[in-house]
């Protein structure tokens, strides 16, 4: 079978935790380079065919920095569709007063700032922003990092790109959660179980978490839950042909209850026990499990 390179570019705005992003792909094992000069990349695709084909897969930081990219990167990714490559672009972004702290905090210069001018940083951030727009249109995923820490940001990476395998089958990752601390960025679809009846409610169930029987046997026991759960799965079931028609190599489903512990852990479970069976590479990660 033909060998099949894949191809992550990262991009976005200044200070939004775009070498963060390298370096949680560089610990899942995928070739690294950071601001790389657009005009090169098809050579260097090449180079990665013919001399390094243990090379499966690619991430790229590219963005303002490299003069050339804005006027060039357009035309280059086009010509790297045409040539059969497949690729997507993660689009960092974050709102203008956390940017404007990151520098702060950091006293750098920003990119867009030339040695001869005297505009305020707010400026700059707007420059840049509006000079990015087109790209960030472009972009397969956009990410507002605003309210994620660095670890927050390396490990919704790592959740998702951990998922990608070699053999090019699509990947799916069931994620629960607790509404209370936030949607996750990084779902594709959300759904919502608050409407079940809630285990925390019931004190002898309280403590434990959707991963034991009694949790499970209780929150399975309503018809709405056994209903959902089926329907949902059919609905699902639906789509992932055509995710995958379209190129699509990995989607997170998103279950989220109010905290967590008890309905989003075990519909999550239920989901990718049905997906699994239906032949799907499915994983599964609890993200607020411990938190209540």
């Amino acid at each position: 079978m033909e060998k099949r390179v894949h191809i992550v570019v990262v991009t976005g705005l200044s200070g939004s935790g775009k070498s963060t992003a390298i370096k949680a792909f560089e610990d899942l094992d995928y070739f690294c380079i950071d601001n790389l000069p657009v005009p090169l990349l098809p050579d260097f695709l090449t180079l990665c065919e013919k001399d390094m084909p243990d090379v499966l897969k690619i991430a790229l930081g590219i963005d303002i920095r490299e003069r050339s990219f804005l006027k060039d990167y357009d035309k280059i990714f086009a010509r790297l569709e045409n040539s059969g490559y497949s690729f997507e672009i993660i689009f960092l972004e974050a709102p203008t007063d956390v940017l404007q702290r990151r520098y702060s905090q950091t006293r750098r210069v920003h990119p867009v700032a030339s040695s001869s001018s005297d505009s305020l940083l707010i400026n700059y951030i707007g420059s840049e922003r509006d000079q990015l727009q087109a790209l960030r249109n472009r972009a397969d995923r956009v990410i507002d990092t605003g309210n994620l820490t660095v670890h927050q940001l390396k490990g919704m990476i790592t959740r998702t790109y951990s998922m990608v395998s070699e053999k090019e089958r699509l990947s799916v990752q069931i994620l629960s959660f607790g509404f209370k601390y936030g949607l996750p960025f990084e779902a594709d679809l959300v759904m919502d179980v608050r409407f079940l009846p809630n285990p925390y409610f019931v004190e002898e169930l309280r403590d434990f978490d959707g991963n034991a029987p009694i949790v499970k046997e209780w929150v399975l026991q309503w018809g709405a839950a056994r209903s959902f759960i089926q329907e949902y799965c059919c609905l699902v079931l639906k789509l992932l042909p055509c995710y995958i028609k379209e190129g699509k190599r990995y989607l997170t489903i998103g279950i989220g209850c109010t905290g967590g512990k008890h309905r989003s852990v075990v519909l999550a479970l239920e989901i990718s026990e049905l997906l699994k069976r239906h032949g799907y590479f499915v994983t599964t990660f609890h993200r607020d499990i411990h938190l209540e």
